[in-house]
């Protein structure tokens, strides 16, 4: 607290004020150098966008699909049809005849599933649906616990674990798939004697030990479908109950063997049995067992059963090898969740019921011929592209003996030579052909040409690109600059209204870049890199600048070389000699002159990009690490200096002031004096 005047009488506070505004005069010129040095930054770190997005479009043009853009046009596309790719030559192709196409193998059983399929939910368990299988009789129940397991290889190696309960062991090995990627192994029993050969895995049915006969990459999956002996369930009771929930249903009647807090219960019936007093039931098919005496909470339990399923093999000959999976079925899953499980497994085939028929159908999901005989009509399943096995798909879903139909290739005359393919579209030199019919007596004719419209309207869209970053760069070089216009200080902004701060900033912030030398040299070097010639002997030499395929600069110079197109002479450049086009533009050369114009265009954006980084940095940079942030962190510590000795400044006229108060309260002091004796006196 401060107060003055108390003696002379005088608004030392305002004198003091006005003082300090003087004296501030100098640091409020450095905040406001400050603020525009931080707007120029921001100005010239845009313009580096703009390089950036245009770098990217010369790496769009640099496509080979932007100068090689290939259409195709065929004389009758009810027979062919064909699309070409940039890699297409330009050339044509003669298909005579198509003998026979590509058709994907098919399988349908041999009859109804369901005795009455009008009349089946088969959303209902398999269980539920047992007695309405048409053969019924022969299902018989397997009983264990169904698993799938993936193991993630975390090491190189060959031999891998499966993480079976203590007390478990593997069932049938025929009930079990092993695959890696794409790619099925063939499941050998270890006998302890056996080496694995080229695509089998060896498989300890007592460990669970997997045996490969390469060694397995990190990071690659194993997963694994199998059975075991017995399901474990082990928990601990949440609160105080009676009843104990297994993690299955459809239990095998008489498999339960029960731990409670390490005391052994056994099964007879549908009784729980504490030696020979029953404690307790279980619902089989459920899966519950109620206890007559609540459990305490956390009770210790662990519960060894069986449950029932069955199992099937399906699969296909496929382009990437066979693909056969063990598919272990639950008693306790639906029978839209089995097909479900098959179509999801990625084995090659797709299974469909149909509801009004009760029949089923195996489809492979791609054509093609890759194991049977397809012309010699055999049945024979050592033939078949589709693979069935297992008593459950083979009788109760009555694939015994189905016929297959389909799996051929694709039988054709192309260019006078026959040949076949597993699919009818195919690809030929970047050429993709559509067969859609068989005929023959008709030559299909496949022209492959250059689509000049494409590349034109590729050339004009760069060209287009390339005048706008010009135009914003231009702008920016010859943008007035309004000296009197000082970035508004806080106290100014306080005495304008919003819209007066927005029409004094748009002023203050005009000429930031003006004449900048960075970018006036950036438009030459670009000027220069599209009219140097380009020097290559595959290039005409009537053919070596953008000017003669029609591509030059505007008439008016204050545009700062904008380029404009002769769209006729640029589409008839492109139609006579689109390979020369190309070579302007693209063109991989030791020299300046041998460059093509987009690695020129690329270089210079480059060069421009890096030197506008090392003077303006980039939002990952400290102030530090560029040219401009120096020198502002250089204002800062400046501001901050003189912001301190504005305040001596003030401590200084405040001590003055003070002195002078006293001087004329003592003055004031001994006129008092005086004037008290002369009166006295008197």
């Amino acid at each position: 607290m401060r107060i003055g005047g108390l003696a002379s009488g005088m608004d030392i506070d305002s004198m003091v004020a006005d003082l300090m505004k003087a004296e501030r005069l100098p640091m409020q010129k450095m905040q406001q150098d400050r603020t525009w040095m931080t707007w120029q930054r921001d100005a010239f770190r845009e313009v580096n966008t703009k390089f950036l997005n245009f770098r990217s479009e010369l790496t769009k043009m640099k496509l080979s699909t932007t100068f090689r853009s290939r259409m195709t046009s065929t004389t009758n596309e009810n027979y062919v049809s064909a699309t070409a790719t940039s890699a297409a030559g330009l050339s044509s192709y003669t298909i005579s005849k198509v003998d026979k196409l590509a058709t994907a193998a098919a399988k349908v059983n041999g009859g109804s599933v369901f005795t009455d399929p009008t009349s089946v939910d088969t959303r209902k368990s398999l269980e539920e649906l047992k007695g309405s299988f048409s053969d019924s009789s022969g299902l018989v129940w397997k009983q264990g616990s169904v698993k799938k397991e993936t193991i993630n290889v975390d090491k190189d190696g060959s031999s891998f674990k499966l993480n079976l309960q203590e007390g478990t062991k593997l069932n049938d090995l025929g009930e079990m798939s092993v695959k890696v990627g794409n790619s099925y192994y063939k499941v050998v029993a270890d006998d302890g004697s056996t080496t694995p050969s080229e695509g089998e895995v060896l498989v300890n049915q007592e460990t669970g030990e997997l045996t490969f006969n390469e060694t397995l990459k990190t990071g690659s999956d194993i997963k694994v479908n199998y059975t075991t002996d017995f399901q474990i369930d082990t928990m601990k009771t949440a609160g105080e109950g009676d009843v104990i929930k297994l993690s299955n249903q459809s239990i095998s009647e008489g498999s339960i063997t029960l731990k409670i807090n390490g005391e052994e219960y056994t099964s007879s019936g549908t009784d729980i049995l504490k030696g020979t007093e029953v404690v307790g039931k279980i619902d089989y098919k459920t899966g519950t067992i109620e206890m007559a005496t609540p459990l305490e909470k956390d009770s210790e339990v662990e519960i060894k059963y069986q449950y029932d399923y069955t199992s099937f093999r399906a699969g296909a000959h496929t382009k990437e090898g066979v693909k056969e999976e063990a598919f272990n079925i639950k008693a306790s899953q639906s029978f839209d969740s089995m097909i479900s499980q098959v179509n999801s497994a990625n084995v090659g085939v797709s299974m469909f019921y149909d509801s009004v028929t009760g029949k089923m159908t195996l489809n492979r999901t791609e054509t093609g011929n890759f194991n049977g005989n397809e012309y010699a009509g055999s049945n024979s399943p050592a033939d078949h592209e589709i693979i069935t096995s297992g008593m459950f798909i083979q009788n109760q879903l009555k694939f015994t003996g189905a016929t297959e139909t389909g799996g051929t290739d694709a039988h054709f005359t192309i260019n006078g030579l026959e040949t076949t393919r597993s699919s009818n579209s195919f690809t030929i030199s970047g050429v993709t052909f559509n067969l859609k019919q068989t005929f023959s007596g008709e030559d299909v004719k496949v022209n492959i040409s250059n689509d000049s419209n494409t590349v034109f309207e590729n050339i004009k869209g760069f060209v287009e690109k390339y005048n706008e970053l010009i135009g914003g760069i231009q702008d920016r070089l010859q943008e007035d600059r309004y000296k009197d216009y000082r970035p508004l200080t806080d106290k100014q902004r306080e005495e304008m209204s919003d819209k007066q701060q927005e029409l004094w900033e748009e002023k203050s912030k005009s000429g930031l870049l003006r004449r900048d030398s960075t970018l006036s040299s950036a438009l030459n070097d670009m000027r220069r890199d599209f009219y140097t010639p380009v020097n290559n002997g595959e290039i005409p030499s009537a053919m070596q600048q953008l000017a003669s395929i029609g591509i030059s600069t505007t008439a008016n110079y204050l545009e700062g070389g904008k380029l404009e197109i002769n769209e006729a002479k640029l589409k008839k450049a492109i139609e006579e000699n689109p390979e020369a086009v190309e070579k302007l533009f693209k063109n991989d050369g030791t020299g300046y002159s041998q460059q093509g114009i987009l690695d020129r265009l690329t270089d210079t954006a480059n060069k421009v990009m890096d030197t506008i980084k090392t003077k303006a940095g980039n939002t990952f940079q400290t102030e530090n690490q560029y040219t401009m942030g120096r020198q502002l962190d250089d204002l800062k510590d400046r501001i901050s200096s003189f912001e301190k000795r504005l305040v001596q400044v003030e401590d200084r006229y405040w001590r003055q002031f003070t002195a002078m108060e006293k001087a004329i309260q003592r003055a004031n002091q001994q006129s008092m004096y005086l004037m008290q004796q002369f009166g006295g006196g008197m």
